[in-house]
Order: C-alpha cells, then sequence, then structure tokens
C-alpha cells in the first residue's frame, strides 16, 4: 500500500490543476489517468471541435468573399484530410502540455490504469494499491447511446468517433436536435454534405425560448440543413446506401437515408466501473455521483468534480468545481456550486451565448419580467461585418430590476454574453448596466440599449 495526502482519479479539467494547487500546499498526490490526459475538452470536446468549427467557418466566409467586394477564382474545395490533421495536432499538443505538467510536477506521482475502489480512501490501479485521507473523483462522462429500435445493427458515431473522419459524409444524419448535434450538423454542412438533423421534440435545443430555437433552425435550414423535428418513432435499419433512419409515424417521409449516422443525445457519467459502492459513494438513478453544495459526496473523504457530479457539463464548471474545491479545503473559504451563474454557448456560426435565466424559466418561476430585445440587422457592429443573423435579448425584474438572464444570437455572442454574466456577478441592476458607457463599435455596446428599451 502506497499512501499520499491526496488521490486525484482523471486528468480533466478540474484534476490537474486540483494538483497543482494541492502540491503547492506542501501535499504529496498521486494522479491517476487511464487514457488521454486533458479529460473531454481537450480530447474529444472543446479544442478538437472549436478547431473543426473554424475549418468550416473558414471555408463558409471564402464562399462569401464577394459579398465583401474580394475576387477568388475557382471554387472552394475542403481537403479533410488536412482539416482532420489540424484539428488532431491542436489536440494533441494541449494533451501532452498537461501530461509534461503533471509528470513534471514535484509532489505529484503520475499512474496510469484504471482505477477501482477497493475500501474507503483506498483504490487499485495497475496492480498497485493506494490510499490517501482525501480522493477527488474527476472521471468525466462519454455519449450516451440509447436503447432505440435497431441501433445495434447499424453503424454509428458519437461526439467521439466522428472525430476520427478524414472524409466528408455523402449525407449525415443526426439523432439529436440540441448542441452537439447542431454544431456538428453545421460544421459538415458547410464541409460539402448533405445533413439531415433529427429530433424527437418539438423544436431544437428545447431549454432556450421558443423565439431563440426558431431563430436557430431558420439560420441552419438557410444553409441548406433538413429538419425532421417530433419525430416520435426513430428506429434504425442496415440499408445499402448507409442507414435507414425511421423518423416519423404519422406524417411526412416516413425515412431518412444516410451514408453516415451520429447519435447526438446525451451523456452519461464515467461512474459505473469504479466500485463506488465500496467506498460508500452514492449516485442517482442515471448514474451520476451525489454531492453537496462543497461538492463532497456521501462518503468521508471523498469529492467528486467535473461532469461525473451532474452539476454541470462544461469545462468552465469543471474547473469552477476546482476552484471552490481549492478555496474551500486551503483558503478557510465557504464557497459554493449554488452561488455560480449558469452560463453557456452554443458554438454554431452564429455562436448562442446565454447566461441566467431565460424568459420562459423566470416566468415559470413567478418573476414578473421586462424583456429587451433587438435583431443583429440593428447592431452596427454586425452590419459592418457582414453578419446579422440573430439578436439579443435580455430578462430583468420588472419589480426590483434585477438582471435575471440574456441571450446573444450573433456574432461575437459567445464573447458579449459576459458583459451581462460579470454585471449579474456584481450585483447591478438593469438601470445600472442600461446607464454604462461601452465602447464603439462593438456587440456589447449594445446591450445597455436593449435594456433600456425593455417592456
Amino acid at each position: 500500500m502506497r499512501t499520499f495526502d491526496a488521490i486525484i482519479v482523471g486528468a480533466g479539467q478540474a484534476g490537474p490543476p486540483l494538483a497543482g494547487r494541492l502540491t503547492a500546499a506542501g501535499m504529496n498526490v498521486a494522479l491517476i489517468e487511464r487514457k488521454l490526459f486533458g479529460g473531454t475538452c481537450v480530447n474529444t470536446g472543446c479544442m478538437p471541435t472549436k478547431a473543426l468549427v473554424a475549418s468550416a467557418h473558414a471555408a463558409h466566409l471564402a464562399r462569401r468573399v464577394g459579398d465583401f467586394g474580394v475576387r477568388l477564382s475557382g471554387e472552394v474545395g475542403i481537403d479533410m484530410p488536412a482539416v482532420k490533421a489540424r484539428k488532431d495536432k491542436v489536440s494533441r499538443d494541449a494533451r501532452e502540455g498537461v501530461e509534461r505538467w503533471l509528470r513534471d510536477m514535484q509532489g505529484c506521482t503520475v499512474f496510469t490504469g484504471h482505477a477501482r475502489f477497493t475500501a474507503s480512501r483506498e483504490l487499485e490501479v495497475g496492480g498497485e494499491r493506494l490510499s490517501a485521507e482525501r480522493v477527488f473523483l474527476n472521471v468525466g462522462g462519454r455519449a450516451a447511446v440509447p436503447d432505440m429500435p435497431g441501433v445495434g445493427t447499424v453503424p454509428y458515431l458519437t461526439n467521439t468517433t466522428i472525430l476520427e473522419l478524414d472524409a466528408v459524409p455523402r449525407h449525415l444524419v443526426v439523432v439529436g436536435g440540441s448542441y452537439i448535434g447542431l454544431e456538428f450538423g453545421q460544421m459538415y454542412r458547410r464541409f460539402g454534405a448533405e445533413v439531415t438533423i433529427v429530433e424527437k421534440g418539438p423544436r431544437l435545443i428545447g431549454r432556450e425560448d421558443e423565439d431563440v430555437s426558431q431563430a436557430v433552425r431558420e439560420i441552419l435550414e438557410a444553409e441548406g440543413i433538413a429538419m425532421r423535428l417530433a419525430a416520435e418513432c426513430i428506429r434504425f435499419d442496415a440499408h445499402p446506401d448507409g442507414v435507414a433512419v425511421g423518423v416519423d409515424c404519422d406524417s411526412g417521409e416516413r425515412t431518412v437515408v444516410g451514408s453516415h449516422l451520429l447519435l447526438a443525445v446525451g451523456r452519461r457519467p464515467n461512474t459505473g466501473d469504479l466500485g463506488l459502492d465500496t467506498a460508500g459513494v452514492e449516485v442517482d438513478g442515471r448514474g451520476y455521483i451525489k454531492v453537496d453544495d462543497a461538492l463532497r459526496t456521501s462518503a468521508e473523504g471523498v469529492w467528486a468534480l467535473g461532469d461525473c457530479n451532474g452539476r454541470g457539463a462544461f469545462t468552465h464548471t469543471a474547473y469552477n468545481d476546482f476552484e471552490i474545491v481549492a478555496a474551500n479545503l486551503l483558503d478557510g473559504a465557504d464557497r459554493k456550486v449554488t452561488e455560480r451563474i449558469d452560463t453557456y454557448a452554443l458554438y454554431i456560426d452564429p455562436p448562442l451565448g446565454r447566461v441566467g435565466l431565460s424568459e420562459a424559466q423566470a416566468r415559470a418561476a413567478g418573476r414578473k419580467v421586462k424583456v429587451g430585445k433587438r435583431p443583429m440587422t440593428r447592431v452596427g457592429r454586425a452590419v459592418e461585418k457582414g453578419e446579422t443573423l440573430g439578436f439579443m435579448k435580455t430578462v430583468a425584474d420588472a419589480e426590483t430590476d434585477a438582471l435575471l438572464g440574456a441571450a446573444i444570437l450573433g456574432v461575437g455572442g459567445d464573447e458579449a454574453i459576459h458583459s451581462v454574466l460579470d454585471a449579474m456577478a456584481g450585483g447591478m441592476s438593469a438601470d445600472a448596466l442600461a446607464r454604462t458607457m461601452h465602447i464603439h463599435p462593438t456587440v456589447s455596446e449594445l446591450i445597455p440599449t436593449v435594456l433600456q428599451d425593455a417592456r
């Protein structure tokens, strides 16, 4: 048995910085990673997908150069092996950087292999037994593959395996009309594939307000992406041309045939093979580790950070988990998960930046709201850049003037949304932000105007 002050399982977004803080505090730390250093973000999430989005955007912009008075001869072509090589390098450089940092970290011992609890705060990895007073689980998640009819009889891609494609599909059928599915759908449409998005619900990205959902649909349809919504009878069958996807029982064409099938229907945590019951770590019905407001599990001395705890499924929530745990453990703080403000982005083009409550969520909570809205066609910066799709929307409490949330679907929306996020975090009222002078010409400068026009 090798004894450490702390054991960290998983080298995702929370594990490595936590190892840095703990070793800097003089602790002897073991970090265990069974596969790829850097976790989902570096290997199968943010970095590779946004590298692909950038390539797709470059192709899209090249096709539009005439709109800007620029002339190019010949058609825009896609060198998919080169696109993939660029994406691979982005991930590889980041992954190798994380591993090098950890292996060179004084006080940190890196173990590679699968970890499993053998007792409370005791784990086995690669035939070695480790123990510590503190154990931190940062094991992440992976694509969920529901038991849909025929799913086991056809080839399919997930958000991980689609990254290995080095050729553009003839027709990509995406099952799942939410964040991952929409990003890949638009991306491959811009690479030249025919794309159909199949969604069981009545509209795309169902957690967003209906006007946001509809605007996103219109943006994607304008690029030639086909939509099959309210597809209650999704099923799969082998077909000579690829995969036949059953999309509807009652109306329209009942089957879509694609050369490739992408399943983008959610995520599940990597918690089923850790021996959590042996350590007394409780999980919920979906396998997520139950944690309190300080990210402590039901087992004494065990914390869960990142995607595996069900308290957020983003790189920034995982990193914030690290910050909460480190501050409470090392700085005498009393930080809580419930203190943070929900914020995220959808990286179609133009992107959607979101913070706080949507209009529907605010009304459902019983709040009387005032809503401001402005199309991007009335945002000077968007007009100058020739990117006027989308709109800006703010939600504030009509009685207290508290900022409740915002959605910016438009060029720079993923950056401009931080103006509202920071104002909310600082306790600013809607009126105070509305009276704040911003730089011209920017997208952010219209946020005060939208608030001033709120009704």
